[in-house]
């Protein structure tokens, strides 16, 4: 079974995407600063973050003295009176920053993990700070003067592959942040961030007051349908929300999804599933629609100052599709193909709903209910029986275990209290060479959801990987969303839940297996750093994961053949539902960035797109526009959602050659490129020429449509 789409990465990488973090040590600014949040981690490790030093009340001081300490940083950096050289400008534009880095990591942990009112409200104090800030160091017209002259001279003497690959990255960067513009548009352009901003945090903020304050409480005689392991999980959630003797549905995924698969109760349904798709659309103070229109109005008018026709434009050309159009043409081909099958899943569904009686058309919230009937008549699977196979704590070793045949990693628990963390269910694992023993990294787990904490699943680093100054141990963090169980219960999960566990680490994995120099060497390209983690999907049902690891909670019996058989039957199945309802997000986000903006209602425009497209009215998109907090809380995913599509046909591609390769998924040969090109690398290597070189030619869409049982012509 393939899922399309995978959650955000968390606020902290995107921070650090944008900011170019490090954690080197301040050589030309001295730190004066007392605040806990801005000094150099102490203890092993290399120093980790004080996360038990937390408090709130030193958030905003951080964040603000560590900006003024780092642009004092860009003025030496600027206004130094040598020739720029790489040596003189790049490297101490890589190292600025370190205390601010520090204090960035802190608030991405409380923005993602940990919120509160208290929070937001500094976040949107901290918001227009951050941006003028960021428009000081974009727009700084020494500072730009100095790396315009190091790219000129590389043009001419290229550096060594990497320093050319960061010289590059940088200009090209500052060049699409308006830093080649005059000095009263730099200004427009200035002003126009601060505004996004601010937007940009009312929107998450919005979100997720809507998931806090939805919440479904159920009676005893509601439950019909929805397993016991579901049942315990719910009853323990109401009782923490002062609701005991009821059974509580969240207003997130991780709720909502089971609870729409199993539950018997049709109205509850409607109302569980209508909760979850009218977060930020209910019309009240938490309504998104009016920041959406006035963010795309936005980000239309900024680019238009550097000469672009729409965003979309200014976003990809930089990225592996490079135009709107390419990825268009892409997202179309499989949306035909996608739109098809929902038809054929829907007339299944239909038949059995007759077939029970149940005098019903098929609607959003009866989808998932009767796809689940439907696999079981089909493919005679059951998906509550799959679970009982998927225990997190076992997944969690078979992600360990994959590791170190893939990239001879072992895994080290650390004990509690030996390294701070940020809630008590963050756990923390050492991270070594198997043949060496020496150490590459920590890795962070925080797997259960709660109040204060976005939806979703993610991955992000503390600490990346460098080596231009002594290497670095990483920090890497995998965040998820599972339902804590009962006391004395397991954790179970879907089948889909456990790909996407095996995802994020897909994502930990490249960051601690980065062989880089520079810091901007982490940085991401969007439709190219999905690949490696949707990549790692696949060893969640090779043989040695699920022989050796996939017990039954009771029994401790491997899953049998049987079962085994039958998800592999079962692999392509409901491939319209789940690629239709990511493709119809992916290509709003692509129409919203190449219409003209004016005037736009994002709900009507939304329902007249997707009508032009052909949407099957039994599926909503996956994140509805006022929702959608890839494109709308940032710009990391805005006209480049269609990346996770994008890095899926490399996905493909790419497993195919272990399928074929005489040890199959666990060829060393073939684990030893992936690792080399693909892996270590990070963007140190254009992401197109790394995949040739491991694949020996460019990736074909082909492999991609056979996995999802789709035509091929």
């Amino acid at each position: 079974m393939r899922k399309t789409i995978q959650p955000l990465l968390g606020i902290g990488m995107l921070m650090c995407l944008f900011f170019s973090c490090t954690s080197e040590k301040q050589e030309e600014v001295q730190l004066t600063s007392k605040n806990p949040l801005l000094q150099e981690w102490q203890g092993p490790y290399g120093g980790v973050p004080a996360f038990d030093k937390m408090q709130l009340k030193d958030l905003q001081e951080a964040i603000e003295e560590g900006m003024a300490m780092k642009l004092k940083e860009i003025d030496i950096i600027a206004n130094n009176s040598e020739a720029p050289t790489f040596d003189n400008t790049i490297i101490p534009l890589e190292k600025a920053g370190a205390p601010l880095n520090r204090a960035f990591t802190y608030y991405g942990i409380w923005r993602s993990n940990v919120s509160s009112p208290e929070l937001r409200e500094i976040a949107k104090n901290l918001a227009p700070k951050i941006s003028d800030y960021s428009s000081k160091i974009k727009q700084n017209e020494k500072l730009f003067k100095r790396i315009k002259a190091v790219y000129e001279a590389s043009q001419k003497e290229p550096l060594e592959d990497e320093a050319q690959r960061i010289v590059d990255l940088i200009y090209t960067g500052f060049v699409m942040d308006g830093a080649d513009l005059d000095a009263e548009t730099k200004k427009q352009y200035a002003a126009i961030d601060k505004k996004l901003s601010s937007l940009y945090n009312a929107f998450s903020n919005n979100v997720l007051a809507d998931e806090e304050n939805y919440v479904v409480y159920l009676k005893k005689n509601q439950l019909g349908g929805l397993p016991e392991s579901f049942v315990k999980s719910a009853a323990k959630t109401a009782e923490e929300k002062g609701h005991t003797g009821e059974y509580a549905i969240t207003n997130t995924r991780s709720s909502m999804e089971p609870f729409l698969m199993y539950s018997d109760e049709r109205a509850l349904r409607k109302q569980v599933w209508t909760n979850y798709i009218k977060r930020g659309d209910n019309r009240d103070e938490h309504d998104n629609n009016k920041i959406i229109a006035e963010i795309l109005q936005l980000r239309d008018e900024r680019v238009a100052l550097l000469g672009y026709d729409n965003y979309a434009t200014w976003r990809l050309q930089n990225r592996m599709a490079k135009t709107p159009e390419n990825a268009m043409d892409l997202m179309e081909k499989v949306w035909a193909a996608s739109t098809a099958r929902v038809k054929e899943e829907v007339a299944d569904m239909q038949k059995v709903a007759d077939k029970r009686g149940d005098k019903i058309t098929i609607e959003p919230w009866d989808y998932r209910y009767y796809a689940e009937k439907v696999r079981k008549a089909k493919y005679d699977l059951d998906s509550d029986e799959v679970k009982q196979y998927l225990q997190l704590e076992k997944l969690r070793e078979a992600m360990f275990f994959v590791a170190g045949e893939l990239f001879n990693f072992q895994f080290k628990a650390i004990e509690k209290g030996k390294v701070p963390v940020f809630h008590e269910d963050v756990r923390v694992w050492e991270v070594l060479d198997k043949t060496s023993g020496d150490l590459i990294g920590l890795w962070y787990l925080d797997p259960y959801a709660r109040k204060g904490k976005r939806s979703g699943a993610w991955a992000t680093t503390y600490r990346s990987f460098t080596s231009y100054e002594g290497k670095k141990v990483v920090l890497a963090s995998n965040n998820s969303n599972f339902i804590k169980p009962a006391p004395g219960e397991v954790s179970l999960v879907s089948w889909s839940d456990a790909e996407t566990f095996f995802h994020e680490f897909g994502h930990a994995l490249h960051f601690l297996s980065a062989n880089v120099k520079y810091p901007t060497s982490n940085s991401g390209v969007r439709d190219y750093t999905e690949f490696q983690s949707q990549l790692l999907e696949r060893w969640l049902s090779t043989d040695k994961v699920i022989n050796g690891f996939l017990t039954h909670q009771k029994t401790g019996e491997p899953m049998p053949k049987s079962l085994v058989k039958k998800i592999e039957a079962a692999a392509s199945f409901n491939q319209g539902f789940s690629t239709t309802e990511y493709l119809a997000s992916a290509l709003m986000d692509m129409k919203y960035h190449t219409v003209d903006p004016t005037g736009i209602d994002p709900v009507k425009f939304e329902k007249e797109t997707l009508t032009a497209l052909g949407m099957p009215k039994e599926i909503v998109m996956r994140h509805r526009s006022t929702q959608f907090g890839h494109v709308f809380s940032g710009e990391g995913y805005a006209a480049a959602y269609y990346g996770y599509l994008w890095a899926d046909v490399l996905t493909s591609d790419a497993a195919e050659v272990f399928a074929n390769a005489p040890k199959g998924f666990y060829d060393k040969e073939v684990a030893d490129k992936l690792v080399k090109y693909l892996f270590a690398p990070r963007n140190a290597i254009d992401p197109a020429k790394a995949y040739k070189l491991f694949r020996g030619r460019d990736a074909r869409i082909e492999a991609l449509m056979r996995d999802r049982g789709f035509p091929t012509k």
